[in-house]
């Protein structure tokens, strides 16, 4: 005879859910607030900022539509990334599903709380339902993030050589040597994954000698799952690649930027551009603030206007490219994701369709 589970108990567990749900929301909602008021604070005078939005409300949408052609490119080369990781892993799916995919998991990197962690779990589930197998889309999950990274050191390291050409300083050099130890640190663990692999297996296994979890299948399961990801293949003309792509998903990011200062007609402050755009970019993946909301547009117009740009037209320029960047991005990928889930639904019944 079948027992149901008594309702004392199956209550607790909803009610951590419905807690967890709320403190996501709260959590959001208060980033959001924090976030726009850090921008007040950076940008100074509210007069700047409304003088910004009245330069923006007068935009070139030439300069607007170029920077929409950049930022897709963008996505467009992220997912290229993916389709050559997963190549190796001797797994295909579409270029352009995985455009869906990059649509849909950069409006989830902006706006859910728990990042990077959501997303790439998103990435890894539409993979799988794809026919990848699990070791094939966690190996592929690890190292686009990986790739992702070095990019973004590499435009960083380059920003702050850019920008501190012709200084002397024992300080900046120091700078630019601590951005090339972090390029090459990046660059080893892509080479050297299976290093991380099999410390990423002893850390499960020592978790489970002192608290026991993971414990029967599911530690098997990832034990065996890391020891296939080990087993795949990376050459280092491959890694090569998959390291220039990575950096070209950032590049076409900061074309976009770029077309903003033209957007709004200003003058691009080439000495600090790249450099602001890195600070915006790291300071914006910290997990404080969903999609770095107002600490982006702060952290970019302040760093543009160190750098010889006008305050208001620093400001103009970063709004401009967070309307592109933040919020059509948004727009479009959560239509993605509504995409995504329809396609999913039909799947199934295509697949009971077919006579047996």
């Amino acid at each position: 005879m079948t027992q149901e589970v008594p309702e004392p108990a199956a209550r607790p567990a909803a009610d951590r859910t419905a807690g967890r749900s709320l403190r996501d929301a709260a959590r959001y909602i208060v980033g959001a607030a924090v976030g726009v008021i850090v921008l007040l604070l950076l940008v100074g005078k509210r007069s700047e900022l409304a003088a910004a939005q009245h330069q923006l409300g007068h935009a070139d949408l030439g300069w607007l539509g170029l920077g929409v052609i950049a930022e897709s490119l963008s996505l467009w080369m992220f997912a290229w990334l993916q389709r050559r990781v997963l190549l190796l892993t001797g797994a295909g799916i579409p270029t352009r599903a995985l455009m869906i995919l990059s649509l849909a998991n950069n409006a989830i990197a902006n706006t859910v709380p728990g990042e990077p962690a959501v997303s790439s779990a998103y990435r890894y589930r539409y993979y799988r339902q794809h026919g990848v197998s699990g070791a094939g889309a966690g190996w592929t999950v690890f190292t686009v993030l990986i790739a992702q990274a070095i990019g973004m050191s590499l435009i960083l390291l380059l920003g702050v050589i850019v920008a501190l050409a012709g200084a002397t300083s024992a300080a900046d050099a120091g700078a630019a040597a601590i951005g090339l130890v972090v390029v090459v640190a990046a660059i080893a663990v892509l080479m050297r994954r299976d290093l991380v692999l099999r410390l990423a297996g002893a850390a499960v296994r020592a978790t489970r000698r002192v608290t026991g979890y993971p414990r029967g299948n599911i530690g098997a399961r990832i034990d065996s799952t890391l020891a296939r990801m080990r087993e795949i293949p990376l050459s280092p003309r491959s890694a090569v690649e998959i390291m220039v792509i990575g950096t070209a998903v950032w590049f076409c990011d900061f074309l976009c930027l770029v077309c903003a200062f033209g957007a709004v007609h200003a003058r691009v402050p080439w000495a600090g551009v790249l450099l602001a755009y890195g600070v915006a970019q790291v300071v914006g993946s910290l997990p404080v603030v969903p999609g770095g909301l107002g600490l982006v547009e702060g952290s970019l117009a302040v760093v543009l206007a160190a750098y010889g740009a006008g305050r208001v037209s620093a400001v103009a320029a970063a709004l401009a490219f967070r309307l592109v960047n933040f919020w059509l991005a948004i727009a479009v990928g959560w239509a993605s994701v509504a995409l995504i889930a329809h396609l999913a639904r039909r799947r199934p019944r295509a697949l009971s369709s077919v006579p047996g």
